[in-house]
């Protein structure tokens, strides 16, 4: 195939990157890569201990889906086994261990999300048991002596979990060069990951160095702010937009996000270009973009984007219905609980029924003012409830729900 021109393919490569290192070896290799007409490997390491993709791990995808529209090979390790271990980046405490059969389902419902991104051309999957699985002791100890525990001491987390004698298992120590030995397997090119992944990347650098391969460049790419505006994008906290969420789902997420995030959001989930990016914050602080009508388009283009242009339009009437306009949706789920008793008290009932993923969620729920029933606000966490007929439930801005005792 032919491949673009070096300027061309470093324009698209450096946007939205935080690291490329070393950007002058990268140019060597696609100068390569033009010459032989061949293309480059492209590395990302999926972690399958959460196969839940939401629109932050799409960071990342996004600048892989770039190298394959490049003409580059994509290439995803599934971690199977190094999920064993437990990636201890950013944490403060060892990661539960996952058994070999939970990761590989995983990795499979990983892998079905991914293409929501990536382009089926061009992508090739391989799990790093095929290789990790068949070393020996003598192998493991091989690759332990290519480095030193200083030098491992050096990465932020082990040297903040050191200091506060929170432990370290040495299987943890371990997982870096698990890793690298990923990129000497595969003859990574180029090896992608967020901020947080940059000690790991260049790891691997070393390790294929150790084992005469050719050393990867190394691309990192930011971390997306959740919806609170503070914390990295995470299903456990909350905060997340993910990429198999509905098309209204998706939309009244978007739509809830703090303004300040607002042209990160334009920049790193749908990659618009960066002075666009600029006009639209300019607008916004001098008054002639309202934040809302902004947030809109970005919903609109992240749904128009997982879903389709129509759910997209569909998407952000039905919110102006609701929301704008203070109408209900055109469909409203219905549950009949099984119960002896017609009245139960709201926490109870929420749980019940399974609303809500616990009672304390529940309480907190209603402390922040956030359920409704036949539009009035419960405030009191010991209402009582009569469920003998319909009841109108709003959880929340965007859930609502119609809740009856079964007959």
């Amino acid at each position: 195939m032919l491949f673009p021109p070096l300027n061309e393919q470093m324009d698209l490569i450096r946007e939205g990157a935080v690291d490329l290192l070393p950007e002058d070896e990268l140019v060597s290799k696609i100068e390569r890569s033009i010459k032989e007409q061949k293309p480059m490997n492209i590395k990302l390491g999926c972690d399958p201990s959460k196969p839940d993709l939401h629109i932050g791990h799409a960071v990342v995808l996004n600048k892989l889906r770039q190298f394959q529209d490049l003409g580059h090979n994509a290439i995803l390790i599934i971690g199977d086994f190094t999920a064993m271990i437990g990636d201890p980046s950013g944490r403060n405490k060892t990661r539960p261990q996952l058994t070999l059969e939970e990761t590989r389902i995983n990795g499979q419902s990983y892998l079905e999300q991914a293409t929501l991104v990536l382009s089926k051309e061009r992508l090739f999957i391989r799990y790093n048991s095929e290789w990790l699985d068949k070393m020996s002791f003598r192998d493991v100890i091989h690759l332990s002596a290519q480095y030193t525990v200083a030098q491992m001491l050096v990465r932020d987390d082990f040297e903040k979990r050191f200091k506060n004698e929170i432990p370290i298992s040495i299987h943890e120590l371990l997982y870096p060069l698990a890793q690298a030995m990923d990129s000497v397997a595969i003859d990574s090119d180029v090896e992608l990951g967020g901020t947080d992944q940059k000690f790991n990347l260049l790891v691997g650098r070393e390790i294929q160095k150790a084992y005469n391969v050719e050393p990867q460049c190394i691309l990192t790419v930011p971390i997306l702010e959740g919806l609170d505006g503070v914390e990295k994008m995470s299903k456990s906290l909350n905060n997340y937009i993910a990429l198999t969420d509905t098309p209204k789902e998706m939309f009244g997420k978007t739509m809830s996000i703090p303004d300040n995030l607002i042209g990160r959001y334009y920049l790193y989930a749908i990659q618009e270009k960066k002075d666009k990016v600029k006009e639209i914050e300019d607008g916004i602080v001098q008054g002639t973009v309202h934040p809302r009508d902004a947030k809109a388009q970005l919903a609109k283009r992240l749904v128009a984007r997982y879903h389709s242009e129509e759910e997209a339009q569909s998407a952000a009437e039905e919110f102006d219905r609701i929301f704008k306009h203070k109408d209900l949706p055109d469909h409203i789920e219905e549950y009949s609980i099984e119960t002896d008793n017609n009245i139960l008290n709201i926490v109870d009932l929420l749980a019940l029924g399974n609303f809500v993923t616990s009672k304390k969620e529940a309480k907190r729920l209603i402390q922040q003012g956030g359920v409704y029933v036949d539009n009035n606000r419960i405030e009191d966490i010991n209402e009582l409830i009569d469920i003998s007929d319909w009841k109108l439930f709003k959880l929340g801005k965007r859930r609502f729900f119609k809740v009856k005792k079964r007959e």
